[in-house]
């Protein structure tokens, strides 16, 4: 098929489609030139049109504590007093830049995921 810039819905299901049929293609062959335009095709379509929700930091802090299987106590290394680790956790106080830089550590997330956008 030949490929053009993704505009509709239709297109891009089609291309995202393509594109798993084709992602393992041997090097240096029609098939992996096609994957590497239908990747910037699908990209740019997905940077014009789809956009991520804003993650809750307290959401993501949760969350990785029930992957890890910890506990508030042992995020008191990073936030401080037991007090403080609870303040955080229920949205009362805010995340500060060197707790955002330890738990960004402590997760292996961006530190980013831990401030609100203003």
């Amino acid at each position: 098929m030949n490929w053009k810039v993704i505009k509709t819905e239709e297109e891009y299901n089609k291309a995202v489609l393509r594109t798993l049929n084709i992602f393992h293609a041997e090097p240096e062959t029609p098939d992996e030139e096609e994957l590497e335009l239908l990747l910037v095709l699908v990209k740019d379509y997905e940077d014009k049109h789809v956009t991520m929700p804003e993650l809750d930091p307290i959401d993501v802090i949760k969350l990785k504590m029930e992957e890890m299987g910890i506990i508030a106590k042992d995020l008191e290394p990073l936030i401080g007093s037991k007090g403080h680790v609870s303040s955080v956790l229920s949205g009362k106080r805010e995340i500060t830049l060197k707790m955002a830089r330890k738990l960004k550590d402590y997760f292996k997330l961006p530190a980013d995921i831990f401030f609100h956008s203003a």
